[in-house]
């Protein structure tokens, strides 16, 4: 069941971010964290207007935030008219109750927010059922807040019993309707298996990485295709894959959803299916943004989330993207930045320790036949030692 928090036609809602720093977090953690929330905002269609933090043992189990942290939200949140409050962790049925019963506004969530975003990407049959999979199993733990307005009507005890009966009946309805949606799921799944069978004598690469790294730039590049690209979080939501033809040697390439830090484990679950080309692939090209300031921690991100799916054993090639838009760390801040060559980065500690590595623009098209050299030399490798009576031709 898709949800739209907004309408682009009527006009931007505004919104707050709420983030708390943890003893295992620092502040610039949070901070980045934050950013990435205001991106999923940006790229849902809403404007972040603040964000708000608080240093915290653990959340606070009714509201998450302090009262008086909550108070302070609230007055800005009245004072400015916010349409919305935007938490970075996944909030409880209660929190979300309590939370909105004192701010009197919409109150998301990391995990709503992403889905609200992943409905309205979502293109093919398997993807949109994968996308309501997630927003039903999100639901059902969430579905008595829906009912609270049966409190504020008078005679309320009279009304417990049309109350519960009713939540009742949503969750036999929504619990059949995940039954029905993981039967089509599995059946779209063999599906799938089938085309991948037919298809299994090609060598398989399979483009991953962070979110908005550049993976549907680079597949368009190699493949000469269209495939969707946009500066947003989630651009890539439907698996695509292309035969692609370097010197004469045939190989599918197929480009995949992007990755992201606190991603609900209910939506890994629900597009693993989607991610068989990962598990299924011989090659992966981990594409990574070097223009990002903390593009170290995304490629620990990805790195373990190949580990979640069974794929960190596999041959990968690292592609340093963007490399037009880096900007080194001055020590001393007043001397001028200099852009490194592609010779310095090749002697760099990114190429050592990530080896194969390549450096590239993907939108200035530098060093593309480099890349293109190092792509072919391995799928070659593989399809030689797949089929040897085949070497001569290439």
């Amino acid at each position: 069941m898709k949800q739209k928090f907004y309408d682009t036609a009527e006009k931007q809602e505004k919104a707050v971010l709420v983030g708390i720093i943890t003893p295992n977090e620092t502040e610039e953690q949070e901070r980045e964290y934050l950013e990435e929330l205001e991106f999923l905002v940006d790229t849902a269609g809403g404007l972040t207007v603040k964000t708000f933090t608080q240093k915290m043992q653990r959340p606070e189990r009714a509201t998450f935030v302090g009262t008086g942290k909550l108070e302070e939200i609230k007055t800005y949140v009245v004072a400015e008219e916010i349409d919305m409050v935007v938490f970075d962790d996944e909030l409880t049925p209660s929190q979300i109750r309590n939370i909105e019963n004192e701010l009197q506004v919409k109150i998301l969530d990391r995990s709503n927010l992403i889905l609200d975003i992943f409905a309205g990407r979502a293109q093919t049959a398997q993807a949109k059922a994968q996308v309501e999979l997630a927003q039903l199993q999100y639901l059902l733990p969430r579905l008595t807040r829906l009912w609270t307005h049966l409190e504020r009507q008078k005679g309320g005890i009279g009304m417990r019993g049309p109350g519960e009966s009713q939540i009742e009946t949503d969750r036999r309805l929504i619990l059949n309707k995940i039954s029905l949606l993981k039967e089509k799921l599995k059946h779209i799944d063999r599906q799938n298996e089938t085309q991948r069978k037919n298809r299994v004598q090609l060598v398989r690469v399979a483009l991953v990485g962070y979110t908005n790294v550049g993976k549907s730039t680079i597949m368009n590049m190699i493949s000469k295709s269209e495939v969707f690209a946009e500066n947003k979080l989630f651009a890539t939501l439907d698996t695509t894959v292309r035969k692609v033809v370097i010197e004469n040697l045939p190989f599918l390439l197929s480009d995949t959803v992007g990755f992201i830090r606190k991603l609900p484990h209910h939506l890994i679950e629900c597009f693993k299916s989607t991610l068989d080309e990962v598990r299924e692939a011989d090659v992966l090209i981990h594409v990574v943004d070097i223009s990002h300031p903390n593009f170290e921690d995304q490629i620990h991100t990805v790195t373990e989330t190949l580990k979640d799916l069974g794929a960190a054993d596999k041959k990968i090639i690292t592609v340093f993207n963007k490399i037009d838009a880096y900007s080194p760390e001055n020590i001393n801040p007043e001397e001028p930045k200099f852009a490194p060559t592609l010779e310095e980065f090749e002697q760099s500690w990114m190429a050592r320790n990530n080896s194969p590595a390549i450096f590239i623009s993907a939108l200035k098209k530098e060093n593309l036949e480099d890349f293109r050299k190092l792509l072919y030399e391995r799928v070659k490798a593989i399809h030689t030692e797949r089929y040897p009576y085949d070497q001569l031709l290439y």
